[in-house]
């Protein structure tokens, strides 16, 4: 077996002790199969166990979303203080690789749900999304306030305990694509000019104190991850300075992965 193949199928020691036992992960896909009530079923569970038998590491679940007034799409699955835990117990059962880990992918989409679906479109700003003619698909972002960032905050908390207590074995905070973390870590979406707005520092408050709010609210051996932005590839968006300054911030916050996208 060459160095490479070998790095591939060594184990990889995560900071709060956790080990992956090979460094093959099934990267996050939203599936859009949740059963009634925004619950994993019995197709999320069969689709799951065969990804857990294909010999990743890491498996990573698709959005997971926060709010139930807050999806990407109909068949989006939501975990909420009261939301009931067993089909999440199934679903970690199911998809957990043997010896290996199941991480939920969490989010909230902001500005980017359809206005079909007649959801509250929040943003950091009221700026909507520009797509040329599919604009009109998308519903008319209002700024969201500072109480609702709070709560927002708790939420993504809420959902990782929850997690935590089904059987996954860690989160991803999903940062990056557009959603609403990635719309305030954004200058050209987040037009804000109070804490939240303004340099980098106040642009990734947001995802800062949600990955503090997580960490303090899960066991210390509970694996945290952030999915980053290497750049939005939007001129005057977010770029490849800002990623490395947050990425230097999220590593002071005992996060144990930073997975880099873009887009």
């Amino acid at each position: 077996m060459n160095t490479t193949a070998s790095k591939l199928f060594s184990p990889l020691a995560l900071p709060n002790g956790q080990t992956i036992p090979n460094r093959l992960c099934k990267a996050a896909m939203e599936e859009n199969l949740s059963d009634e009530g925004q619950l994993p079923g019995d197709r999320l569970f069969r689709l799951y166990s065969s990804w857990a038998k294909g010999g990743a590491g890491l498996v990573l679940t698709g959005n997971v979303m926060v709010a139930p007034d807050a999806l990407t799409g109909p068949g989006g699955v939501v975990l909420e203080e009261s939301t009931d835990i067993e089909p999440f117990k199934r679903w970690a059962q199911a998809g957990k690789p043997e010896e290996g880990h199941l991480w939920m992918q969490i989010n909230h989409p902001g500005r980017q749900v359809y206005a079909a679906m007649g959801e509250t479109a929040l943003s950091p700003s009221d700026k909507a999304l520009d797509l040329g003619n599919l604009s009109k698909m998308f519903a008319q972002p209002r700024a969201i306030t500072e109480e609702e960032i709070e709560k927002l905050i708790q939420r993504f908390a809420m959902t990782s305990q929850k997690a935590e207590a089904a059987g996954f074995t860690g989160i991803q905070v999903h940062a990056a694509h557009g959603y609403l973390i990635s719309q305030f870590l954004s200058p050209r979406t987040n037009l804000r000019t109070d804490q939240w707005g303004g340099d980098i520092n106040n642009r990734a408050r947001l995802l800062v104190e949600v990955v503090k709010r997580i960490r303090h609210s899960v066991k210390p051996d509970f694996c945290v991850s952030v999915k980053l932005n290497s750049a939005d590839f939007q001129i005057g968006g977010f770029d490849l300075e800002d990623a490395k300054a947050v990425v230097q911030m999220l590593n002071e916050l005992n996060v144990d992965l930073v997975e880099l996208s873009g887009g």
